[in-house]
């Protein structure tokens, strides 16, 4: 009889009990500070990766989508790559983060910008009636979505950002700063942070968890 070639040979799974890892990667277009985020996602026991690769953002299980500086420079190195078309494109869920929240709208005041045209909102600038950027500590309030299971209401976390998202029927978290405004927002499979996760501690990596898990 011939021996018949076992298509699992070689193959690694996990221990009994313990379910597989998912592929987790970080979008790396130039624009953020991308291994504080990595380093984050470490800590709770996962790997991610850093990538621009087009397919391996595709194939991912988990895509995380970061951002910091000003926008319509982090849109040019978007479009350079081709990134602008595949990000709204992607099924699996993806979370962007601080700029990159804000990028995945349809427009921001900031250098005038065409986002990705993902969540249904104009990002526009805090007045001079209050300090800019805001920098530090705020509470989320009105929290909706798994993103936020185990989260309390009022919770704090860490911002830096002069622009906002106004509220909007995507927003699933708010925070005020002269005003209330989206400190988060979902649509389908995609989720932004106007907060940093990453620096924001045992609630941020309590929510970035959420979303591995999700």
């Amino acid at each position: 009889m011939n021996d018949i070639k076992n298509p699992y040979s070689g193959k690694k799974f996990p221990p009994e009990g313990e379910m597989e890892r998912p592929s987790i990667v970080i979008i790396n277009y130039g624009a953020g500070n991308i291994q504080s985020i990595k380093f984050a996602i470490r800590r709770l026991g996962y790997e991610a990766v850093l990538s621009h690769d087009i397919e391996e953002i595709r194939n991912a299980d988990k895509v995380i989508f970061p951002g910091v500086g000003e926008a319509s420079s982090a849109m040019k190195k978007l479009r350079a790559s081709g990134l602008n078309t595949i990000i709204p494109t992607l099924g699996q869920p993806v979370l962007g983060i601080c700029l990159g929240m804000q990028l995945m709208c349809n427009s921001t005041e900031e250098g005038k910008t065409a986002g990705l045209g993902i969540f249904d909102s104009t990002v526009v600038k805090f007045s001079n009636k209050v300090k800019v950027p805001q920098i530090g500590w705020n509470q989320i309030t009105s929290l909706k979505s798994k993103l936020f299971e185990e989260i309390d209401e009022l919770e704090h976390i860490y911002l830096v950002h002069s622009f906002y998202a106004p509220l909007s029927s995507e927003t699933i978290a708010v925070a005020d700063y002269e005003l209330e405004y989206s400190a988060a927002l979902k649509k389908g499979n995609f989720y932004g942070t106007q907060f940093h996760p990453e620096k924001s501690s045992e609630v941020g990596a309590r929510i970035l968890k959420n979303f591995l898990e999700m």
